[in-house]
């Protein structure tokens, strides 16, 4: 099955462009979970029961797993393989920023695709296409390449111009024209920037977008959607983190965890047609 197909087939199914971002900070647990000999597992498997029929995908961000040291690394590893044990239908995204050259990007890769078994990792650019080629010579996975980031100071290099276009811009092309020979390429395109958001979609055509910035970030929902659905009314994978998993810090997270999902999906939807 082609990665781009297994996206277009739970969002169809769940009817949601809904990602849920496992950025469990091992901090912010609520505190009966805190003295449980896997806290960051059993929070994620909570969640992802609560509202694994309202998503499109989960992205952990290595981060809060690495902090933790072999322990965290080890939960992260549960959290893929519970995932892909009880719901294989729902990639998973494992959101990295990666990209390196010769036998360090090859460590990534397995790591990435054969230890964790995620379905898309995300990268960054700057290395060029000898950084980004092993990933994307795995045809059953896929590539989320950094373009326009959702952070405020996304701009200091991305607005860049050269020859009579933004840096972000001279991505978009060459990930549309050039890298995305297998299909196997998608883009991270922040929901805070809803007017570059409109201008790579033109660009990509149909290709699946990662869309960070929703909640926290303050990214508008009806600006976002507008801007970044492809031709199928779908395409955009709308990440929410903070928003969703810590909306209750007490015994009742995963049910708050669920009603914040649903209300997400509802309100993406309503800008769909």
């Amino acid at each position: 099955m082609q990665i781009q197909d297994k996206f277009d087939q739970i969002m169809a199914k769940n009817n949601s462009l809904v990602c849920v971002g496992l950025d469990s900070d091992l901090n912010k647990l609520p505190e009966h979970l805190k003295n449980s000999e896997n806290p960051q597992f059993e929070f994620n498997k909570a969640i992802i029961d609560a509202t694994h029929d309202l998503v499109c995908a989960y992205k952990p961000n290595s981060a809060f797993y690495e902090a933790s040291g072999p322990k965290g690394i080890e939960q992260l590893k549960m959290t893929c393989d519970y995932i892909k044990e009880t719901y294989p239908e729902i990639p998973i995204i494992l959101d990295a920023k990666r990209a390196d050259i010769g036998n360090t990007n090859e460590g990534y890769v397995i790591y990435a695709y054969d230890y964790l078994g995620v379905d898309v990792i995300t990268l960054h650019p700057y290395l060029g296409s000898e950084a980004i080629k092993p990933f994307l010579e795995r045809l059953d996975k896929a590539a989320i390449i950094l373009c326009r980031t959702s952070n405020p100071g996304a701009g200091e290099f991305q607005d860049l111009v050269s020859d009579g276009q933004k840096l972000y811009q001279i991505v978009a092309k060459k990930v549309v024209n050039d890298w995305n020979k297998n299909g196997n390429c998608f883009l991270v395109v922040g929901a805070t920037y809803p007017e570059e958001l409109a201008d790579v979609r033109k660009m990509a055509g149909d290709m699946i977008f990662l869309v960070p910035g929703i909640g926290a970030q303050g990214g508008d929902i009806e600006k976002t959607v507008k801007a970044g659905l492809n031709s199928k009314k779908a395409g955009m994978i709308i990440n929410s983190s903070r928003g969703i998993i810590f909306a209750s810090s007490g015994e009742d997270f995963a049910e708050k965890a669920r009603e914040e999902t649903n209300k997400l999906k509802i309100e993406i939807n309503k800008y769909r047609n």
